[in-house]
């Protein structure tokens, strides 16, 4: 049996997450908004965003992903301080929310292990918001861009309606 020398691992690894990067980074985005570190409360403005239904969309790699979810008065911070995922626990060390812009910098970490460099930036209202940057999916590699737009499509919800 051959064995696959260091720079073959390596193609194979960025082959693995260059498969999976649309994905990735579209999680990574929502994962991504501004928001605390686990010990200390977002602090933002008087509700930055409204609670309602919401439609985002992620584009990485000129692929897009959309989807609508319920937002409840009390998942406001969480959806848009930072998405939780199953797959991705984030830490956002830089975090500026404030008059309508944001700016983040942080890693996000799967159960695997597999840590990932995420930096975005954008403008928000109360009723939408758009944050452009990129994932960087192995260290010394450049960041990937991506983007994650979102608007709020109504107050109430309807009756079939996802919750985040």
């Amino acid at each position: 049996m051959r064995r696959s020398s260091a720079a073959e691992v390596h193609s194979m690894k960025m082959s693995v997450l260059l498969r999976t990067a649309p994905v990735l980074i579209g999680a990574l985005l929502m994962a991504g908004a501004p928001m605390a570190g686990p010990a200390a409360p977002v602090q933002l403005e008087s509700q930055p965003v409204l609670p309602g239904y919401w439609e985002y969309t992620t584009r990485a790699l000129g692929q897009g992903d959309t989807e609508t979810k319920c937002v409840r008065p009390s998942e406001i911070n969480r959806f848009f301080g930072g998405l939780s995922t199953r797959r991705w626990r984030c830490t956002y060390p830089v975090r500026q929310v404030g008059a309508g812009n944001a700016h983040f910098e942080g890693t996000c970490e799967d159960r695997k292990g597999r840590r990932v460099n995420v930096r975005l930036s954008g403008t928000y209202q109360q009723e939408s918001f758009r944050f452009r940057g990129g994932a960087q999916l192995a260290r010394g590699t450049p960041y990937i861009p991506a983007s994650i737009t979102a608007r709020r499509l109504a107050a109430q919800c309807p009756a079939n309606a996802e919750y985040f």
